[in-house]
This record gives C-alpha cells, structure tokens and sequence, in this order.
C-alpha cells in the first residue's frame, strides 16, 4: 500500500491515547450510563454491559482503530478504499459529526451557564424566591407530579426561557447565544493547530475530569443513606435480566459511549505512527472509557441514596429523567452540601473539559475529511488548515443558533432524537458489513501485522466474522421494532416536526445508498463485473489508474503526426512502454 509521508502525527502516542479516551468519556458516561443503569433495575444492568464490552465494543473499536491507522485516511476515503460500493459510509459519518457538533456544543454552552451562575451563593436554584419561579414550586426533592423543584424550574423558565413547544419559536436566548459563541472559540483554540495543538489541550480535559469524580465519590459517600444508593447499583435484580430491553440498552450503551460508526476514533488514529501498537490503544480507550462510566456510577447512585434519604422514600421510586440529571439532579444534590457553590463550580467545570474532549472529536471528523478530500483546493483560497477549521467552527456555530432560542431544547431534543439513536444504528450496521466482511478479516488481520508484527488473536477473528455483525444486526432490528417517536418529558412532537426529524435523520443515512450508485456507475465494465469490483477493496484506486493510462495513451497517439517517417513504430514503441507502465502501477 501506498502509504502518505507527509500525513502529521501525534508528537507523543500517549496524545492520541488520551485524545481517544477524550472522545469516548463524555457526557454520556455521566449521565445516561446512570439513567439507564437505573431504569434497568441498578446491578443488572452491569451484566449485559460488561459482556457487551467485551464481545462488540473491544472488537469494533480495534477495528476502526486499524483501518484508520493502516490507511492513513479519515472514514471518507478509508471506507472508499476498503469497500468501495459501501464508500457512502465514510461520507455518512461525517455528516452526522456535523450534524451532532452542531447540538453537542449546545450542552456545553448550558454547562458555561451553570458554571458562571455557581459563583454565588446561595446557589440561584436553591430556593423558590426568584422571579422566575411559579407557584407549584418546592425548595424540597419531591416525587410529585403536581409540583417541581427549584433546580428544574431554574432549567426550564431561567437557562432556556422555554416556550410551549416547538410551534412557538420565541425569541433569542441572548446569553446562551454569547456562551455558544463563546464555546465555538474555546473549542477552535483548542484544535486551531490540528494534532500539535490538541494532543497538548487533551492533557488536562482528559484527566481533569476524574480529579473531580473521585473528590465528588469521597465525599458523596459520607453523607447519610449513600450505601442505599450504592447497594441499588452493585446489587442485580436477577429478574430483569429476562427482559430483551435490558441487553438492548446495554449494548446501545457500549456502541454511542465508545463512539463506533461516528469516524471520530478512525480520523484521529489516521494521524498515528504507521507501527503504533494499536491493541493498546484499543484497550486503553474501551477499558478505561467503561470504567470511568462505573466510577461515574457510584457517584451518582451514592447521590440518589442520599436524595432518597432525605425524602424518605426507596431509591427505585425517585423521579428521575435521562438528560434533566445533569442539570436538574445534581444541582439539587448540590444545594444541601455544605460549601454548596465550590461543589457546584467543580462538577460543571467537570462537564465543560468532558464535552470539549468529545467535540473536538466530531470537529476534527469534518477537518480531516475535507483536507484528505479537497485539501489542495480549499487551502489554495483559505491558504492554511487553521482557517480551515475556522470555516467549520462558524459553519455548525451558525447552525447551532437555533438551540439557543426560546425553542432550543425541543429543536435540541428532536435532533439528539434522529441523529444519535436512528442514524447512528444504521451507520453502524453498513460499516460493519464494509470492513468485517467485505473487506475482510482476512485483510485486516494483515493490516494489523503489517504495523505490529503479530497477527490478532482467535477472539478478534471470530468477533469480526460472526459475532460482532450479528450483535450489530439484531441491534438494528430492535432500534426498529422498538422506535418510539421524539418527544420531551410529556410534550409529544407534532406529525410535522417528526417529519423534519426524518429530514435530519435522512441528512447522513441518504449518503449510504448515492454513494453506491456513484460507485456502480464510475465503474467500467457489465453491471455484474461493476458488482463484483464494489466489493474489490481498492478497486476505486485501480479503475482511475486505468483510465489515465488510457487517456495517456490517447494524447500521445493524437500528438504523434502519421505521415512522420517512423511514426508508427514510435507510436506502437510509446504505446507498449506506456502499457508496461500501467501494468506496474495498477
């Protein structure tokens, strides 16, 4: 293979390591591991997930990781060497990292406000005697449904002003405004420089975050009805396990925490030394990217057991909701800790480096696609990559605006929808189909002793060619059979956001189906030799080289004059050393 010399790479490979772990630790591990490990009846929900790990997120990732490594290349072009009839993958993986980093950072902009607002005390979600409270209001965790606590409705009627629904617009947010602004030029600082500038940033908001889980775990643990909480997470509900929803959840867990079918992870490693050993990355990633999810975990769970304490009612009956834990949970956990603001200012400093390791993630997806792809064109107008990076960050920053808007969480809420739990599945399930079995597992256990020397073992193999893509297709089904359309607490969507919800969806998974199209129709030959050459890894490559032969070949017969003495021997000489030459390059 021919492999690019002049491809940057990470100055260290621990940057790449902690960048990795950067981009599966996210928000997801603290809060939606945690809402689903309690939805699913605490312990048991650990089971599914482990084995999940082990059989689908440890495989899928290595493979990634190898493709990215072993082709030098973003998912665009890897997926278009690897299986050509299935390059449209590549194309669909970026789509929907713009199309998430477009939301994504909208969670980061209400965690600056959380931030900037925990620099006072009392906390102004603490009590009910602000403005913006209604009258059903109560200072006190309560699982009524009649009233709501101080912290959601700091949330709703305070950081997002938040209309009826999404028929009503209302009007621009203008501080979360500023703060997405402001998290467009934090994120852009920090990944200005490509790899260089990122490897060093991942450092700190890599590491950072479990500083501030095991201070919150230390002190979460001392404070009265903890053990409850912590007995309902470690403890199994055998009974659950019977249900299919349960290991559903836990393998969908695995799949959106590690990042497999977003091309994150395979951009990143694209910028790896050739003979990096990518195993220990993989293991590195995975391993600590779950760990850190149970470490989360028992932070959250010892909460709950304190929460229920103080209502005095079991830890299974709290009313908890998946994405209102982060910004409506804890800040009320947080409002009867003593040195309440100093807690409060850690945890959302916390969320802040967990969301920008992420974000850079889907950013650097984008920027890697487009200079892999156009990158003599666009850096002949934008001169250098910096200010490609700067086109995008303003690109998604403009079209993150509507987020901010009084409307912004059902717009937020209908895309997350869409994006990160209908298309992702299908994405999924086209890669796996691209790289496991037809591109191979032959070719990848190749790959991987090509960089490293040894071949991978007999639990890869098999994972690759049997149990993976099954796993991954019953997953599929079941994202199906069980789809429940978007909705927000108890508003439901109109028939005609669904559909703009579909549109969304449609953004990345139509990419799949042209990019097909584009490639039977670019072949040469029958429609069966163009079948047969789809599935040809690398057959792109060689029909291209082809055809500058043959174009060569035509300029060169065009040039010569017949009636020149000599001419037809020249002709026939040049054309026979020009058919040696392309026999080579092909």
């Amino acid at each position: 293979m021919e492999r690019e010399v002049n491809r940057p790479t990470w100055n260290k490979q621990i940057e790449f390591t902690l960048a990795g772990i950067g981009c599966a630790v996210g928000l997801g591990n603290v809060w939606r591991f945690p809402y689903l490990c309690y939805r699913s009846g605490g312990g048991a929900f650990l089971v599914p997930y482990l084995l999940m790990l082990v059989v689908l997120g440890i495989p899928l990732l290595y493979m990634e990781l190898t493709v990215g490594q072993y082709l030098r290349r973003g998912p665009v072009h890897a997926l278009a060497k690897a299986c050509p009839l299935l390059k449209g993958v590549g194309l669909a993986t970026v789509a929907i990292s713009f199309i998430m980093c477009t939301y994504y950072n909208v969670i980061i902009t209400w965690a600056l406000y959380y931030l900037f607002s925990s620099f006072q005390s009392p906390l102004p979600w603490e009590n009910c005697n602000n403005t913006w409270n209604r009258p059903n209001c109560t200072d006190h965790a309560t699982n009524s449904s009649l009233s709501s606590t101080a912290s959601q409705q700091f949330f709703n009627y305070k950081v997002l002003e938040r209309t009826g629904g999404v028929e009503e617009a209302g009007t621009m947010r203008w501080e979360l405004f500023l703060l997405l602004l402001m998290a467009w030029i934090l994120n852009y600082l920090c990944i200005f420089k490509g790899v260089k500038s990122t490897g060093k940033v991942v450092y700190f908001t890599a590491l950072f975050p479990y500083v501030v889980l095991v201070t919150l775990l230390i002190n979460n643990v001392r404070l009265p009805g903890a053990w409850a909480g912590i007995r309902f997470f470690i403890v199994p509900e055998w009974e659950r396990l019977k249900s299919v929803e349960v290991w559903v959840n836990a393998a969908v867990q695995i799949f959106n925490s590690i990042g497999i079918g977003f091309g994150s992870l395979m951009a990143m490693s694209s910028y790896n030394a050739f003979n990096n050993n990518v195993l220990k990355d993989t293991l590195a990633i995975a391993l600590i990217n779950s760990l850190t999810s149970i470490l989360a975990g028992f932070v959250i769970f010892s909460a709950f057991g304190y929460m229920s304490h103080l209502q005095n009612i079991p830890v299974s009956d709290l009313a908890v909701d998946g994405p209102g834990l982060v910004f409506v949970v804890y800040p009320q956990a947080f409002a009867t800790l003593p040195v309440a603001p100093l807690w409060a200012v850690l945890f959302f400093f916390m969320l802040l480096c967990l969301g920008l390791d992420s974000q850079f993630a889907f950013v650097e997806v984008m920027v890697t696609s487009l200079v892999d792809s156009f990158g003599g064109a666009i850096l002949k107008y934008l001169k250098h990559k910096e200010f490609v990076v700067l086109a995008v960050c303003c690109t998604a920053f403009l079209f993150g605006i509507p987020n901010v808007m009084q409307v912004g969480i059902y717009v937020f809420q209908l895309m997350d929808h869409y994006t990160a739990i209908v298309s992702i599945m299908f994405l999924a399930f086209f890669e796996v189909i691209a790289l496991c079995w037809l591109y191979g597992v032959k070719r990848l256990s190749q790959n991987v002793e090509e960089m490293t020397g040894k071949k991978p073992n007999i639990f890869f193999r098999v994972c690759w060619t049997v149990i993976s893509p099954v796993l991954v297709s019953v997953l599929l089904v079941f994202s199906i059979i069980q789809f429940k359309p978007a909705r927000y607490e108890n508003y439901v969507y109109p028939s005609w956001a669904q559909g703009i919800g579909w549109i969304i969806a449609m953004a990345s998974i139509i990419w799949i189906p042209l990019g097909a199209v584009h490639t039977l129709w670019v072949l040469p030959g029958s429609f069966i030799e163009r079948i047969r050459e789809s599935i040809t890894p690398f057959a792109l490559e060689k029909s291209s080289k082809r055809g500058l032969c043959s174009d060569i070949a035509v300029v060169t017969m065009v040039s010569l004059p017949e009636k020149s003495p000599g001419a037809a021997v020249r002709r026939g000489d040049l054309i026979g050393i020009m058919q040696h030459s392309c026999v080579k390059l092909i």
